[in-house]
């Protein structure tokens, strides 16, 4: 209960408040006070709890989504100023208590879009969360006028991840020639005209960095660049460890930009190949790595984040579906993850991305206009709650190469809708 609070008054609100079980003097205080008991207290705000913030196992629930003011609630409540547990449902989201149950995962392990609550009951695409937030903030100045709330700023957070650095250069003799004689067999000639011409000193078409600072030098943003430092394998396809140009490319951003890991596809599986890939970065970048995002998004609770706080890390951008956009916790604000096996907060804060390009592209396989206009959906409901929007662009997707072909005017079209007046 006090870190559900804590989210929504000082991360949402930025707002002080404090929490009594002396009802004598909760009575007496002329503050702005919410009621959360079954029992009536005149001259208070009543909200009527379920049983979820006071159970310690963690259990099967039966939800009813309803909509109540044009907005969908559940955890419904038979008396009190509103009609559900605002407190208990923000944190089943947030916490992401439906992962923790037994699910169907996906051919990666992971829990998809259209298994969750959001998803069924058609509010993936809402910070629902944050409306609610906001809903309740105005009910309670509505009763108590005094109660002010400090009204935040929207925000953005652009991420690029790194998967493969470059399409064709120093992929080594190997790699290379086998993958030209791939492209042979598939009579794809063009692909071997591009590779060749790489090779023989033309711009390679995933070194798309420069092009990524001048489009954010124009708005004044850095993005947080997380680099895949894996080992070659069937999922981790970046250029090898030891290749001088690597290195030289995480160095020289590094110095401009912050530098986030990309723990590898394998590294799931292994808490020593994830320590090893963070030193290695940390070792080129001679900096502390602190922020996180998993490779293909695997993400297992709650052993993925156990592992990261175990290493250090301070931030993870790991939170959001591949098969579809939307709030995969219900909101656009970071929040501390909370160890639900432990009943604990922890020190592992979770910034929720909402869009990712190769969803737009792979999955949904929306046309470049589509992608546009859903873009601009989900920017406009961040905007309406004063929240972050968080996406994640990949230095491939703006090559104008291979299946983005086309799609490169995506991003900047994105840029205008943040920053438009």
């Amino acid at each position: 209960m006090e870190y559900i609070l804590k989210f929504i008054f000082n991360d949402i609100y930025n707002t002080e408040y404090q929490v009594t079980t002396d009802k004598d003097s909760f009575i007496k205080s002329n503050l702005p006070k919410i009621n959360y008991s079954s029992e009536i207290i005149k001259d208070s705000f009543q909200i009527e709890p379920v049983e979820l913030l006071f159970e310690t196992d963690i259990l099967q629930k039966k939800i009813c989504v309803n909509l109540w003011n044009n907005q969908k609630v559940f955890f419904q409540a038979n008396t009190g100023d509103l009609p559900f547990d605002i407190f208990a449902a923000s944190f089943y989201l947030i916490s992401r208590y439906e992962e923790y149950l037994p699910f169907s995962a996906d051919q990666h392990g992971r829990f998809e879009a259209n298994q969750s609550l959001a998803y069924k009951n058609g509010f993936l695409y809402d910070p629902i969360v944050d409306q609610w937030a906001c809903m309740l903030a105005g009910l309670l100045n509505q009763k108590f006028p005094n109660f002010k709330t400090c009204k935040r700023e929207f925000k953005f957070i652009p991420t690029i991840d790194i998967d493969n650095a470059y399409a064709y250069l120093y992929k080594g003799t190997v790699r290379t020639i086998g993958a030209a004689m791939r492209d042979l067999f598939k009579l794809d000639i063009n692909e071997n005209v591009k590779r060749f011409q790489a090779l023989a000193g033309e711009k390679d078409p995933f070194d798309t960095y420069s092009y990524i600072d001048s489009l954010h030098a124009q708005y004044g943003v850095s993005p947080v660049w997380f680099f895949l430092a894996g080992n070659y394998n069937t999922y981790d396809k970046n250029l090898p460890l030891d290749n001088d140009a690597f290195q030289s490319l995480i160095k020289e951003i590094s110095e401009r930009a912050e530098v986030a890991i990309h723990p590898s596809y394998e590294s799931n599986q292994s808490f020593e190949q994830l320590k090893s890939e963070y030193d290695y970065l940390s070792g080129i970048t001679g900096k502390p790595i602190t922020k996180s995002r998993q490779h293909f998004l695997k993400l297992l609770f709650n052993e993925t984040y156990q592992n990261l706080l175990k290493l250090g890390i301070k931030e993870d951008y790991t939170l959001g579906y591949a098969s579809d956009v939307g709030f995969r916790a219900g909101t656009c604000t970071p929040f501390m993850f909370y160890d639900l096996y432990n009943e604990h907060e922890t020190e592992l804060r979770i910034f929720p991305f909402q869009v990712m390009d190769v969803t737009l592209n792979q999955y949904l396989k929306l046309t470049v206009e589509e992608a546009e206009k859903k873009i601009k959906e989900i920017i406009d409901k961040i905007k309406a709650v004063n929240g972050t929007y968080i996406c994640l662009w990949h230095n491939e997707s703006l090559s104008d190469h291979g299946y983005w072909k086309g799609w490169e005017p995506v991003y900047k079209k994105m840029l205008e809708t943040i920053f438009e007046k």
